[in-house]
């Protein structure tokens, strides 16, 4: 595929106006895109520091092929599937125009070989920083037995311990990202709502968030549960309220994704009901001359 079939835009309604119908061709494999230009949208990229965005389709024939999207505040590529050519293709452009990326992210084959075609043409080279599972909701499955204690939405005042533990989540999945009162509205973690898991003395032991739903599609992110109270059934029982909450505000799909490292996180959210439907992959570039940008 020649490089020139790439379409870039740093307007993100063009990109929705043109890449729309194919994003929601596969609406969970696309979740990334949808819900980053969603952001853009809504948000404004004042709000997450104010670097352009860009965005870019493969199109052949007026037909869209592929996508991929770059967002403050770090600007790493996320990309929807595509072929080894097709991610050369794109490494070509890319770099002719003068791109210096920080990151790839897609799932594993297309990251892979981005990956690749990146460090052939810059001589960046690629370092694994993550390895995802994606997974899509089924029939949930409640836990059995589920933990005494309840759920409970996320307020005002419990802004304090909801930032501690993003920052704790973020710190475990190898997240950059600083989260204070400052930071907070800048963060991807800020337009989401959150719920508690509490025990019945009210305390809470466990966290999951929701995204704001995009094309009748819902992402849970993040869960945590902070590490001297795992084991005990918390994170099933607030991923289970938030996934039932989620079906019920009317959402045609439930997404979300685990560590593929994790084993019991994995196992777990398939008991809940979660397939999964992809592996994910995300690399950080090092460049020579200057590490990684």
């Amino acid at each position: 595929m020649e490089p020139d079939n790439w379409h870039l835009t740093g307007d993100v309604d063009d990109f929705l106006a043109r890449a729309g119908d194919f994003l929601r061709s596969r609406l969970a494999l696309h979740i990334m895109p949808l819900t980053w230009a969603e952001r853009l949208r809504t948000r404004g990229a004042a709000a997450y520091g104010g670097r352009a965005p860009l965005f870019g389709l493969l199109e052949r024939a007026g037909e869209v092929l592929a996508a991929f999207h770059r967002v403050p505040p770090r600007l790493g590529l996320g990309l929807t599937s595509l072929t080894p050519e097709q991610a050369d293709g794109l490494a070509v452009r890319l770099a002719a125009l003068g791109h210096s990326l920080p990151s790839v992210s897609a799932d594993h084959g297309t990251a892979a070989a981005f990956a690749a075609a990146w460090h052939r043409r810059t001589g960046a080279t690629p370092v694994l920083r993550v390895r995802l599972r994606l997974h899509r909701l089924g029939a949930l499955t409640p836990p059995e037995p589920f933990p005494a204690g309840r759920g409970r939405l996320v307020g005002e005042s419990d802004r304090e311990q909801l930032m501690r533990w993003c920052g704790e989540f973020a710190a475990d999945v190898g997240e950059t990202v600083s989260i204070d009162a400052g930071s907070w509205a800048g963060t991807r973690f800020a337009d989401k709502d959150y719920t508690f898991w509490e025990t019945p003395d009210g305390t809470p032991v466990a966290m999951a968030g929701a995204n704001p739903m995009v094309a009748g599609v819902i992402q849970v992110d993040p869960v945590y549960t902070p590490a001297h109270l795992r084991g005990r059934g918390y994170a099933g029982a607030v991923t289970t309220e938030v996934s039932r909450a989620a079906r019920a505000s009317g959402a045609k799909e439930v997404v979300l994704f685990a560590n593929a490292a994790n084993p019991t996180s994995n196992a777990l959210y398939q008991r809940l009901g979660y397939v999964p439907i992809a592996d994910w992959s995300a690399y950080d570039f090092v460049y020579a001359d200057s590490g990684n940008r």
